[in-house]
């Protein structure tokens, strides 16, 4: 059989995934008792692309706080009644041969739940938004400690891979951009500052899990003020030194700005991030096509392809990528007929 890049595994630590191809985080909204709790919905959306032979499932952002929900129907783990339904949804995920990730996340001034939220700077992300109240010390420790309570729930509910998310101007974004951070202590006013909140959370959370390690990052604030793809090759180097194991390469959304997007328009980041710190990446945006996806990894673009809207439209999407490759890929037992 032909032998391409994206049908290779891939081993990270002690998981290998069957082929390169991630199903990237996408929010849902559809914890509908806003409890945060896994329902009917997320099992058939998750489980068909783990029947449709995704290498890697990566579960939504998932909120280590209450106030730290994007809206009141996000996935939850700030709490021990959250682990069941993750459980079971990771062992049928694993029954079709996918490896399994979950996203863990804190909306800081993005998030649109009742009451107060939290931010590095009392800045608002547009005027229709709510102003943040400024992180105390303490509350800085608190979300600390909610990420590694959150990475502990991660491990007992049976994950593979944790990815921290510090992208699209949540709150982890918000504090290593300097155009949302206007702090002056110990977590402002220099790159290593702004970094020193995600350093906190990594250290943390590499107490409780010692599995592999992702953070996605938006690698260009699209802002004359604020960070390129090379300010991230710096933090992405520190993120090395501390054991992260791949950086999954997005971009924007910290404040508003116009994009011009077209197929493959952050692969470039992930690139320039992938050489300039030489560790892993995953690239993500407009990548449709089995052909193009294999061209970004065989001129070493990067490591692991997510793929997002695309596996919405087309959950076999691994399937129709091997068609285009002309390779064949084993199906599930159940659909050996029409595959």
């Amino acid at each position: 059989m032909r032998k391409t890049a994206l049908f290779s595994p891939y081993t990270v630590k002690n998981v290998t995934l069957k082929n390169r191809i991630v199903m990237s985080p996408m929010c849902m909204y559809s914890s509908h008792n806003e409890d945060g709790k896994v329902q009917n919905f997320h099992k058939t959306h998750y489980i068909s692309r783990a029947v449709g032979q995704v290498g890697l499932i990566m579960l939504e952002a998932t909120a280590v706080q209450p106030q730290g929900r994007i809206t009141a129907q996000d996935l939850g783990i700030w709490d021990d009644a959250h682990i069941e339904g993750l459980k079971e949804l990771v062992s049928e995920l694993k029954s079709y041969g996918s490896k399994t990730s979950i996203q863990l996340a804190h909306a800081g001034r993005k998030a649109t739940v009742d009451g107060e939220i939290y931010a590095p700077s009392a800045i608002s992300f547009n005027e229709k938004m709510k102003t943040p109240k400024e992180m105390s010390k303490e509350d800085i420790h608190d979300t600390v400690q909610a990420f590694i309570d959150g990475a502990r729930r991660v491990k007992e509910a049976g994950f593979d891979i944790i990815e921290l998310h510090g992208a699209h101007g949540y709150l982890i974004n918000e504090f290593l951009s300097p155009l949302t951070n206007k702090r002056n202590d110990e977590y402002g006013g220099t790159k290593e500052n702004q970094y020193r909140f995600l350093k906190e959370i990594i250290d943390g959370v590499k107490q409780v899990w010692d599995g592999p390690l992702f953070v996605r990052v938006s690698a260009h604030d699209y802002h004359e003020d604020g960070l390129t793809a090379e300010d991230y090759v710096t933090y992405a180097q520190w993120m090395k030194d501390q054991g992260v194991d791949l950086i999954d390469v997005s971009s924007g959304a910290v404040v508003p700005a116009s994009i011009d997007v077209y197929p493959g328009y952050q692969v470039g980041y992930a690139e320039t991030i992938r050489h300039g710190a030489n560790i892993d990446t995953g690239a993500v945006g407009l990548i449709t096509s089995g052909l193009q996806a294999e061209e970004i990894l065989r001129n070493n673009r990067s490591d692991l392809i997510f793929v997002a809207r695309e596996l919405l439209r087309d959950p076999y999407w691994p399937r129709t990528a091997a068609k285009e490759l002309g390779v064949e890929i084993d199906p599930p037992k159940q659909y050996d007929r029409g595959w």
